[in-house]
């Protein structure tokens, strides 16, 4: 079972964003703590969907106990209301 920096890797390879997978209180989980089950998805969510949606229907349900925040291109946390592909474009060079 992968180490939760490689986790995050992997959903930023197929989703297209950076995550940090997060405590229940809210504080980071160290990229070195392993035991992690392999990010299942190989075809991106799609773009309209929001990182609520997102959230719920691939996260939570694959890593229960967990939180995650989803940050733009900036390093910014997203807000759940926020489509996948704003979250997406936001990592475009100008």
């Amino acid at each position: 079972m992968p180490k939760v920096g490689r986790v995050e890797l992997r959903i930023s390879q197929v989703e297209g964003f950076l995550v940090r997978l997060l405590h229940p209180d809210g504080t980071d989980v160290r990229s070195d703590r392993n035991g992690l089950p392999t990010w299942p998805y190989e075809r991106a969510a799609k773009d309209a969907w929001t990182v609520a949606d997102w959230k719920r229907e691939r996260f939570t349900p694959t890593y229960p106990g967990f939180g995650v925040d989803v940050v733009d291109g900036d390093n910014n946390p997203v807000t759940g209301q926020m489509r996948l592909e704003t979250v997406r474009d936001s990592y475009a060079e100008d």
